[in-house]
């Protein structure tokens, strides 16, 4: 009987975490009953550093369920995506398959138990698609269309309306704690495994309590990090446009010299001011794009540890890891 671990990243959740947890006992409870996962599966929550009382309420769940809940805290505040990958690689150890949820219960647990199904049918990951975005305000809809079509277009493979809700297999983990990036998409790096997969549908509920932790900034700082780790087109592009306004600038030149030898001279000062700040504006944009892939270069190369594990709970026994090779992830 295969071994779960449901991995679920928390940052400032103390309004949801109670409900989260009793919603993935529950979960747990009847895939148990069913004979579809073992009975030692557990919840792994994954404290990203929060400022409200969430660890101390993975502490009083740990208390009350030992068997069925564990938790990691870390150092401090790294991001989803990095305490995502904590959760992960922590539990790949521990268990033989994973599901990361996030703690607001958007995301609808009973699709769990058709993900364990296609997990025995031999696909080693299976992701959560939502079914549509009706629930999305207008605004947030359109933009995550575009994100997406504009990732296809850039060359990043990603499941179109799928987030982080996933299965993985412990090998599935196991090959993606290879990867030793600091800038982390998971969206587009699972698709690189190249294992078996599977889809399930779902739709996405209105969150149980809380706000949302991805305000628009979050969003567009991942989407661009997203096309930015897995694309160098947006480089490509801008050469593409450099050597297009250079097209056009010779045009013009020959039009300058007709007109000069025709005698049709026009005074042309709006023109070049408008023409020298597009082209000094098209100069910083590039100058721009090109040191934000310097500055990920820069990033890459010192090699830093992505998160620092605090304290560990698991099996009814509080494990203190202090900065080791475990706690020092840069797998």
């Amino acid at each position: 009987m295969d071994k779960l671990a449901i991995v679920v990243p928390c940052y400032n959740e103390e309004e949801v975490l109670k409900l989260a947890s009793e919603a993935l006992r529950g979960v747990l409870a009847d895939l148990t009953e069913k004979g579809k996962i073992a009975g030692d599966s557990f919840i792994l929550f994954v404290n990203d550093g929060s400022k409200d009382r969430t660890w101390e309420l993975i502490e009083e769940e740990h208390t009350a369920y030992p068997a069925q809940v564990s938790g990691v805290k870390l150092a401090g505040n790294v991001g989803h995506q990095f305490a995502l990958t904590a959760g992960l690689v922590t539990a790949k150890d521990m268990c033989d398959v994973t599901i990361s949820i996030d703690a607001d219960l958007q995301d609808d647990v009973a699709v769990i138990e058709e993900m364990i199904d296609r997990f025995h049918e031999g696909n080693d990951i299976v992701y959560g698609v939502r079914r549509e975005r009706k629930t999305d305000t207008f605004f947030k809809r359109t933009t995550a269309q575009a994100f997406y079509k504009l990732m296809g277009l850039m060359g990043v493979k990603t499941v179109y309306n799928h987030a982080d809700f996933r299965l993985m297999s412990r090998r599935a983990v196991e090959e993606f704690s290879k990867y030793k990036e600091t800038n982390l998409f998971l969206r587009g790096m699972m698709p690189l495994i190249g294992y078996q997969t599977a889809n399930v549908y779902y739709d996405r509920k209105e969150r149980a309590a809380g706000e949302s932790k991805y305000p628009l900034k979050k969003m567009l700082a991942l989407a661009f990090n997203g096309i930015s780790s897995f694309s160098v087109k947006p480089i490509s592009l801008i050469l593409g446009l450099g050597l297009l306004i250079i097209f056009f600038s010779i045009l013009a030149l020959i039009y300058a010299l007709f007109s000069y030898f025709t005698g049709h001279v026009v005074p042309g000062w709006t023109s070049l001011i408008l023409s020298i700040w597009f082209l000094g504006g098209l100069q910083l944009l590039a100058i721009g794009l090109v040191g934000q892939y310097i500055g990920k270069i820069y990033i890459e190369v010192k090699q830093r540890p992505r998160y620092n594990i605090e304290k560990v709970l698991y099996d009814a026994a509080d494990t203190d890891v202090e900065r080791s090779d475990a706690a020092n992830e840069k797998e």
